[in-house]
């Protein structure tokens, strides 16, 4: 990935400016936090959403991880449960199918984290968002 300079990054900072990008934050921010006190929701999740999806909005985030938690997040969905064969449907049989043994454990290893932080990002902004009526 390609380092942004200093001045595409000013250039993009003040689009922002311009487009009232932070204030329409701050108004999405300020109505979800009052939509969680009133259903009894610690504020601080709500915040804390917020403030993931700014930071995924700002910083981006790498295409492939991000299609991969749609995937998990599509299979959550329609499963409405962890299903036991989560990552049987995740992997790609044609390179798994390639690899040594010591190489399809270290594929499944990592499989198996990003199948962990998918959830654990999935819970967290479902959780944030059936709160906010989303």
């Amino acid at each position: 990935m390609q380092s942004k300079s200093i001045k595409s990054v000013a250039r993009e900072a003040k689009l922002r400016l311009k487009n009232r990008f932070w204030e329409d934050y701050k108004k999405e921010v300020d109505s979800g936090v009052k939509t969680a006190t009133e259903e009894g929701i610690a504020s601080s999740g709500v915040k804390t959403y917020f403030k993931n999806l700014v930071i995924k909005n700002l910083m981006g985030i790498k295409q492939e991880d991000e299609d991969f938690y749609l995937l998990v997040k599509n299979m959550l969905d329609s499963e409405g449960a962890l299903p036991s064969n989560a990552l049987d449907r995740l992997m790609n049989k044609e390179l798994f199918n390639s690899l040594s043994y010591a190489e399809k454990e270290r594929y499944l290893f990592r499989l198996s984290q990003k199948y962990l932080v998918a959830i654990d990002r999935y819970n967290n902004e479902r959780g944030i968002e059936r709160a906010l009526g989303r």
